[in-house]
């Protein structure tokens, strides 16, 4: 007669000495809200020093903390720092149960719920969701977790669209709101609507004169910086598409063309330009402008020359940008040659596309000393002193047109113009 002996499996006997010794078990909790309004915000102050409370009051539990995220959204877990370092330091073994208040104050996806309860759990890590009365180590919690967490997803999508509706409603009457935090010039009044902060609007009016007067987007940026003018952001130094921005932007006009983004997905929160895949909706006259309606149309007519024809080399040189093809259109570019024993170099400029097409540009070649020769002419007509420096060529001069005959057309910022042809 065959002897069997029962060998007990050694994670029983790993739990049974852990047993002997009363371990205690290291517990968290985690909370999170996803809005910043004072209800939420009274919520989520009560979530943690409930936690808090309740863990250090269980004499069988040592306290690990309380995790939790403020106005952030539960559909997707990857923003959610304090989420993502309490799983971390679970799976690492400092941490054996969580405690949270229902499903949808852990995650309203169902994916990032299964996933991470599965992680934990081989990890030996319990979660316990006391609102609905879920267990993680109960063998029935997955089937129950399934459910209850696409309950949860399926509400948020529903206040997904609830939210959505209300923003298109809100845009069909015509109300504006802008992210006054980040937007130079505004404030939101009493009546909703957006009100005129005169120190910021004389900025935002700088910046559309020193781009009237010639001066390059990357020469205001530098001077505002130069100047200790914070960003919209608070930041200190100005990029060329802040700059490029404000002086597109038709709400300082006192229009609004709203809906330029949407939201692709309301789990991931992916958001893309909206270039006519959703509806949009333009209000006029819905604010006080700070840029007069006539100057803001000139600005976006010289911003879309200045589009049309921007230069395929970037250049700190001061003609950069600046002299066009008379032919074709394009900006003529800067190049570097070297005569027969490459003793001597030559700045030579001509036309970028001159050898991009079947037909070559009839519009000539042009040496360095040449041009600055042109400018300095025309310049002197012009009735401009006769020293200049790079600067001067970007501030007093708009354009420089070339014509296969060498005649050069200068365009200065005050709206004159000069020819002069180089034999």
């Amino acid at each position: 007669m065959p002897k069997v002996t029962i060998i007990e499996p050694v994670v029983k006997q790993a739990a049974e000495a852990e047993s002997l010794e009363k371990k205690k078990l290291r517990v968290a909790a985690y909370a999170r809200v996803s809005t910043e309004q004072d209800e939420q915000e009274s919520s989520y102050e009560a979530q943690v020093d409930f936690y808090t409370r309740h863990i250090v009051a269980n004499p069988e539990w040592e306290f690990v903390g309380v995790f939790a995220d403020k106005g952030i959204s539960g559909t997707n877990t990857k923003n959610r720092e304090s989420f993502n370092r309490m799983v971390d330091l679970a799976l690492c073994g400092g941490i054996d149960l969580i405690l949270t208040k229902s499903i949808s104050r852990f995650a309203r996806n169902t994916v990032d719920t299964l996933q991470t309860v599965r992680k934990l759990k081989a990890a030996g890590v319990e979660v316990i969701f006391e609102k609905e009365n879920l267990h993680t180590f109960d063998p029935k919690c997955e089937v129950m977790l399934t459910i209850m967490s696409s309950l949860a997803q399926e509400e948020s999508r529903s206040i997904s669209d609830n939210v959505r509706w209300g923003r298109q409603k809100s845009m069909q009457d015509g109300n504006v709101s802008l992210p006054y935090k980040h937007f130079l010039g505004y404030k939101k009044g009493a009546d909703g609507r957006p009100e005129i902060v005169e120190e910021e609007a004389e900025i935002v009016r700088t910046i559309y004169d020193l781009f009237l007067s010639g001066k390059t987007i990357r020469y205001i940026a530098d001077y505002l910086t130069g100047q200790g003018i914070p960003t919209p952001a608070g930041r200190e130094r100005w990029a060329v598409s802040t700059i490029r921005s404000i002086l597109s932007n038709e709400k300082y006009r006192g229009d609004a063309l709203l809906m330029k983004t949407y939201t692709v997905d309301y789990l991931t929160k992916e958001k893309r330009k909206n270039d006519g895949d959703v509806k949009q909706y333009f209000v006029e006259n819905s604010h006080d402008p700070i840029i007069d309606p006539d100057v803001f149309d000139i600005v976006q007519e010289k911003l879309k020359k200045h589009c049309a024809n921007r230069s395929k080399i970037k250049s700190k040189h001061p003609f950069a940008n600046l002299i066009i093809c008379g032919e074709c259109g394009e900006f003529y570019g800067r190049k570097v040659w070297h005569n027969h024993n490459n003793t001597k170099r030559y700045d030579v400029w001509y036309c970028n596309r001159k050898y991009e097409r079947e037909r070559v540009c009839d519009t000539p070649f042009l040496k360095d000393e040449d041009i600055r020769a042109a400018f300095a002419a025309a310049a002197k007509q012009a009735g401009y002193a006769e020293i200049y420096s790079a600067d001067d060529c970007r501030t007093i001069i708009e354009s420089v047109t070339v014509y296969a005959d060498n005649r050069f057309i200068f365009r200065f910022a005050d709206g004159r113009e000069e020819e002069i042809t180089i034999n």
